[in-house]
């Protein structure tokens, strides 16, 4: 699919109805597949990560998670569609799911919390197949037996839709290197999606979201964990947009 460029990365200009017509083709086309929504915090990491960059412009498809990108892209005078956030993505995907008979297998978060998910959407779409859970222990891109047991658990299961919950680069990096490994048709990067899911952590209210707030709300929820993250490493996108605005000029 055609993408256009945005800061040091290129996305795909889609609204969420778009995306998910594009995912369900990727599923009848039986095509091996992975999807990375980004935001600030991932165009920060590629800035100094060319193997993430490899990564993420490698992706079948790259949506923008966060309103400061669409901003910024209003700013270039290219303006991108919408915010497409894994956790709004995969909720409507689990539901998409649930009616076409598509299988999901849910992988990441701390032990017990892919259960706790995969019980809550089962109350809340009663036809969802959830093939299959796992949470790898810390340090398992490490352990050449446990990216084998992980491979091996997802191609048992042979999932339509994997939804990948370790965190960026983690996840990006690790569908990259093991997509060829496992049997499953489309990966999808979603960061804290199954802790949402989970109802382990709150999301911000829907104002807050749509007007660019939900990072001040992750940090009033966890401050001590994403104050680096938002206050030191994110400001940075300033220097980035007077570097790429030569692009658009």
């Amino acid at each position: 699919m055609e993408k256009q460029s945005l800061l040091n990365t290129y996305i795909n200009n889609l609204t969420m109805q778009e995306a998910i017509k594009v995912i369900e083709k990727l599923l009848v086309e039986k095509k091996k597949s992975y999807i990375i929504p980004i935001n600030v915090d991932v165009v920060m990491k590629i800035e100094d990560d060319p193997y993430l960059k490899k990564v993420v412009d490698s992706a079948d498809l790259v949506l923008v998670d966060g309103m400061p990108l669409l901003w910024i892209s209003k700013l270039y005078g290219k303006p991108l569609k919408a915010k497409i956030s894994g956790s709004d993505l995969v909720p409507i995907l689990c539901e998409v799911a649930s009616h076409k008979g598509y299988k999901i297998f849910l992988l990441g978060g701390k032990d017990g919390i892919s259960n706790k998910a995969k019980k809550r959407l089962e109350e809340k779409f009663h036809s969802i197949n959830i093939v299959g859970t796992y949470a790898p222990p810390f340090g398992f891109e490490k352990n050449q037996m446990e990216l084998e047991k992980i491979n091996h658990l997802i191609s048992e299961a042979h999932p339509d839709l994997l939804i990948v919950c370790f965190g960026c680069p983690k996840q990006e990096k690790w569908i990259f290197e093991n997509i060829g490994k496992y049997e499953a048709k489309v990966s999808i990067c979603a960061g804290a999606t199954v802790d949402f899911l989970a109802g382990n952590i709150k999301r911000a209210p829907r104002w807050m979201s749509e007007h660019g707030f939900e990072w001040f709300y992750r940090f009033l929820k966890e401050p001590k964990r994403m104050f680096k993250r938002y206050f030191i490493d994110d400001v940075k996108i300033i220097k980035l947009i007077r570097k790429y605005r030569c692009r658009y000029e």
